[in-house]
């Protein structure tokens, strides 16, 4: 009898399965706080275990239930495509490249939103509270295409995997290389609580106008490029990548941001937490991470081999056709995308950008530093294949520290000049040295550059305008120099010769970070625009060249002895953060940007500067009768004396200066987002209202870290 009965059509080529019917089930979708409204209307489908397919859409309370089942369990699936034809979920399905499988559950939980304001999963279920069966599930639980979703949150109500499994293996369900949804028992009523497709995204002003957000903000990714992308395999991928390594590049977007975790490390070395500003926002407007997908997207295959495409070669330049060992990421969401500049660090290729000769921008005007010229040629290509495929019109916010920051200026520009595209560029750099001579500067005017110097960082004194040669004579002295610092001075100074031409020059407005010793002790600084490229080092540059072009090289080596100063995480990252904490305090207060005492202590230090350079002019005059030749020697000494009485004169209007939002947030000031962003952002200790004036976090044993070298590259 059981032989006879196994020929009937309800059994399948493995296993039979029960012949009777009249099973029932039902189902509910609901949020966190289980209401099932958010995807009322959804389109659904169900398996059953005799291969019977049955569609239908959720009630407006989200439930839905059927009768006259087979026996046994059905597969529940939300595959349907998104109906939306419109918006930014539409640019999204129908981009040429990397088009996204967006389903209108999706979309729907993009829509809700956490109980919990840090995202972990709730732990009172109210609507689970009646059901037979509960399961807490994820968007990428129901649909078939989930390269493009967050990894899955663990919960203790997670749907089980083996029953699914177990389905899959013996051929239940819809015909599909990849089996998805979630297993459902007959007569049982169960309850799906869809966690929400949020995200978090760093917050950045897209105004030109120079913000204090944005001085902390890309100091943090500046800092992030020093970091690996992380990507698990990093090559030749074959169905999945993922990026465990925190701190990484691949990490915090793909995982952490994605996952709605408030990521902090940027640099493996260094403990001291230091939390960007982010803002809640659905899952499809985070900073991206393309999906890969060989199924979908032809060039993921493996078979392409070197040619493959996967998400660390898309977002993730590493040189290696030209050996400049250039590093940089690119990501982006609709309204920004982020570029990001890491200088060499590795050993092998540092006499190959300590050059200093010019050689013609291509792309432009004027003439570039020879190794960050062909920094930025490595680099060129790769940024435009992504802003081919990806820019819409958003703001490209390209930022760099040290080295990273002369490559991000030549990019900058260049990209705003690529012909036939027209570019919106907004630049910050962070000690960036100079990278191009005056006639690029002034092609480049209209460029938006706020360029960052902290105190007497001695990146940016270098190249100095006299620099004009080959690395022949004196790269071997700035190497010495860092262990014997007096005969590789000399060195150093011996093979500088003046070609002639136009002398290096800095591009963009300086925000200048002036140091102060608080009433208590603590070290913090005042940010401001001097009006000159370097308080201490612009005259002093002008008055050496009046050595019959031999400078004294005492000022370099003192600088080279305050290192510390060009650090990411000891020093630039500390005090973009008290900046933005003593804007923040000014406006909440209504109070000017200095304090009486922090006037009166940076008042001293410009005036004793001051004196230094009449003191300089004396001692020339005494050296040299005065002549004709010697009043044009004596000329620049003169007006860097002028423009320190100017940049007196600019510190005497921050007594009274009233900062407004706009100052601190940018384009952010008056967006919705803004006060829960920031509720979240002081929720942490690290972030928590200081005494009067904000001060640098004390540094710590550890500030050496990674993503902080000293790049003897950007020096020389």
């Amino acid at each position: 009898m059981v032989i006879e009965r196994s020929k009937h059509s309800f059994f399948n080529e493995k296993m039979p399965v029960c012949a009777l019917g009249g099973a029932w089930l039902s189902f509910c979708l609901v949020d966190e706080s289980g209401d099932g409204k958010p995807y009322g209307g959804l389109r659904y489908e169900v398996f059953d275990s005799a291969g019977g397919c049955y569609k239908g859409r959720l009630t407006e309370g989200g439930f839905a239930k059927l009768e006259g089942l087979c026996k046994g369990p059905v597969v529940l699936v939300f595959d349907a495509s998104s109906e939306t034809r419109v918006g930014y979920y539409s640019t999204l399905q129908q981009r040429k490249t990397y088009p996204l499988p967006i389903t209108d559950l999706q979309i729907r939980a993009e829509q809700t939103r956490f109980s919990n304001t840090n995202g972990r999963p709730t732990e009172r279920h109210p609507a689970g509270e009646k059901a037979d069966q509960f399961y807490q599930v994820e968007v990428s639980d129901l649909v078939r295409h989930i390269a493009h979703l967050p990894p899955v949150t663990p919960t203790p109500h997670r749907p089980k995997r083996h029953a699914l499994k177990m389905m899959a293996d013996l051929g239940f369900g819809p015909p599909q290389p990849s089996f998805a949804g979630v297993v459902l028992f007959p007569d049982r009523h169960t309850v799906l609580e869809v966690r929400p497709l949020r995200a978090l995204r760093p917050i950045l002003s897209t105004q030109d106008e120079f913000c204090a957000l944005n001085l902390y903000q890309l100091a943090l990714f500046a800092a992030l490029s020093y970091c690996d992308f992380g990507q698990a395999p990093p090559n030749h991928p074959v169905d999945e990548v993922h990026f465990p390594l925190d701190p990484s590049v691949g990490n915090l977007f793909a995982e952490q941001l994605a996952g709605y975790q408030e990521a902090w490390r940027i640099d493996p070395d260094h403990p001291q937490r230091f939390y960007p500003l982010y803002e809640d926002v659905p899952y499809s407007r985070r900073f991206e991470i393309l999906p890969f997908d060989p199924e979908l997207y032809p060039q993921n295959r493996p078979a392409l081999g070197d040619e493959q495409e996967h998400p660390a070669r898309l977002h993730f330049f590493d040189d290696e056709k030209f050996g400049t060992d250039t590093q940089a990421f690119i990501t982006h969401h609709e309204e920004v995308i982020l570029i990001s500049v890491r200088g060499t660090v590795s050993n092998a290729d540092v006499l190959r950008d300590a050059n200093a000769h010019q050689v013609a921008f291509a792309d432009g005007v004027g003439k570039a530093h020879e190794g960050f010229y062909q920094a930025y040629r490595a680099m060129r290509d790769f940024v435009l294949h992504y802003l081919g495929q990806f820019h819409i019109g958003q703001r490209v916010i390209i930022c760099g520290h040290s080295l990273g920051g002369a490559i991000a200026l030549l990019l900058a520009e260049g990209l705003r000049r690529t012909p036939d595209r027209t570019y919106n560029i907004l630049l910050y750099t962070y000690g960036a040295p100079r990278a191009a001579d005056a006639e690029f500067t002034h092609g480049a005017s209209t460029l938006v550059h706020h360029r960052i110097v902290n105190h007497n960082d001695p990146v940016p004194s270098v190249p100095a305008p006299w620099m004009n040669t080959t690395a022949k004579l004196w790269v071997p002295g700035a190497i010495t120099l860092f262990s014997l610092p007096t005969p590789g001075g000399l060195l150093f100074a011996a093979g500088l010769v003046r070609f002639g031409g136009n002398p290096y020059q800095h591009h963009g407005e300086q925000q200048h970070f002036m140091p102060i010793v608080l009433p208590d002790g603590t070290h913090s600084s005042v940010l401001w625009k001097p009006g000159c490229e370097s308080i201490q080092e612009a005259g002093c540059n002008r008055a050496l060249q009046l050595h019959g072009d031999m400078p004294d090289r005492d000022n370099l080596l003192k600088q080279l002895f305050q290192a510390s100063q060009h650090f990411m995480t000891a020093s630039y990252i500390p005090a973009a953060w008290a900046t933005l904490r003593r804007w923040q305090q000014a406006v909440d207060s209504n109070s000017p940007l200095v304090t009486a005492r922090e006037f009166e202590w940076l008042d001293h230090a410009l005036e004793t500067m001051r004196q230094q350079l009449r003191d300089k002019r004396r001692e020339l005059a005494r050296r040299q009768p005065m002549n004709d030749r010697a009043y044009e020697h004596h000329e620049p000494l003169n007006a860097e004396i002028d423009r320190l009485h100017t940049s007196r004169e600019r510190l005497e209007t921050l007594r009274w200066r009233r900062l407004e939002a706009r100052d601190v947030y940018g384009s952010q000031a008056q967006a919705a987002h803004l006060q829960p962003s920031l509720k979240r952002w002081f929720s942490h200790r690290e972030n928590h209202a200081l005494p009067q004036v904000a001060s640098i976090p004390a540094p710590t044993q550890t500030e050496w870290g990674r993503a902080q070298p000293l790049d003897i590259d950007a020096i020389v």
